[in-house]
């Protein structure tokens, strides 16, 4: 995680005062390369490419991974360690674009298009994609759009990993007051989608995976959600993304779908030191032997 950190900043020339230089062990096994592609609506955008180091041109699994709501692409990149190196495959990281917002999205259908087109961008970057292993893993709003590009492109991916994700984006508008800096989200929603959800609700219907059930069962698409019973940004999981996977087994009895459910804070589990690496293996992304043992956590102590 660290030698990623120092890759990151080394290779996108960050200024001094941003720059969060720490020690790095020689020789990472994952590479990054700062690349950029032209979003849906005509601005250039970076994008953190992740593949093994020595990397000899032979075809290779590709991990589409959009980033949360209000953090950057180069934060959703240092999630994923040393994973790309260990497992052979290749992570790309778009900072995103949205209707009106940058780093604000919530699953605009241009940034669905966009995400849809990584496989292409990371190509001509010199990763030999295989075409047959094209994955998305994201999380909070970047969990909301691999969903959302699961519904729209299912002939595109193999599986899909959404953890903690947004799925119902009027209910995220109506929540984000309990949040703090509520009020601001709510403004940054309004410009983005357009306006209310009760002004305009079919803009937000059409970012929220919980309208694209069907699609997203009939899609064939493995996949794995992970949700919280103590997210304390989306409070109301069980009404969100344990509502989808009830709704995509009543839906299609026959549907890939793994529900994991736990006690963790929001997103906390989409990290190589956590459940990333095994949802991985699920997929063969990574060998079980290399799988490490969750962390356990001390129990506590209940007053004398």
């Amino acid at each position: 995680m660290k030698a990623l950190l120092v890759a990151l900043l080394a290779l996108a020339a960050v200024p001094a005062a941003h720059a969060r230089l720490v020690p790095a062990p020689p020789n990472p096994l994952t590479r990054v390369r700062l690349i950029r592609y032209r979003a849906h609506d005509g601005v250039l955008r970076p994008a953190w490419l992740l593949f093994p180091a020595g990397y000899d041109g032979r075809p290779i699994p590709l991990v589409i991974s959009p980033h949360g709501r209000g953090v950057g692409a180069d934060d959703n990149a240092l999630l994923w360690g040393d994973l790309p190196g260990e497992g052979g495959f290749a992570v790309i990281n778009p900072a995103g674009e949205g209707r009106r917002l940058h780093w604000f999205s919530w699953g605009a259908p241009g940034q669905i298009a966009d995400l849809a087109r990584m496989p292409a961008i990371a190509a001509a970057h010199g990763v030999n994609v295989d075409r047959r292993r094209i994955y998305a893993f994201g999380g909070s709003m970047g969990g909301q759009e691999t969903l959302l590009l699961v519904a729209r492109h299912p002939h595109l991916l193999a599986g899909a990993a959404a953890f903690d994700p947004a799925t119902d984006m009027a209910r995220r508008y109506r929540d984000f007051a309990r949040l703090r800096h509520g009020r601001e989200l709510q403004r940054l929603a309004r410009v983005e989608v357009g306006g209310t959800p009760r002004q305009v609700p079919q803009a937000y219907a059409a970012r929220s995976p919980d309208h694209f059930t069907r699609q997203i069962a009939d899609s064939g698409v493995p996949l794995q959600l992970y949700w919280s019973a103590r997210d304390r940004v989306i409070a109301d999981q069980r009404a969100e993304t344990a509502a989808l996977a009830s709704s995509l087994v009543r839906d299609h009895v026959d549907a890939r779908l793994w529900d994991f459910h736990g006690q963790w804070s929001h997103t906390a589990e989409m990290r190589a030191t956590r459940r990333l690496p095994r949802a991985l293996a699920r997929f063969g992304l990574l060998p079980w032997r290399d799988v490490p043992p969750l962390p356990v956590r001390p129990a506590r102590r209940r007053p004398i």
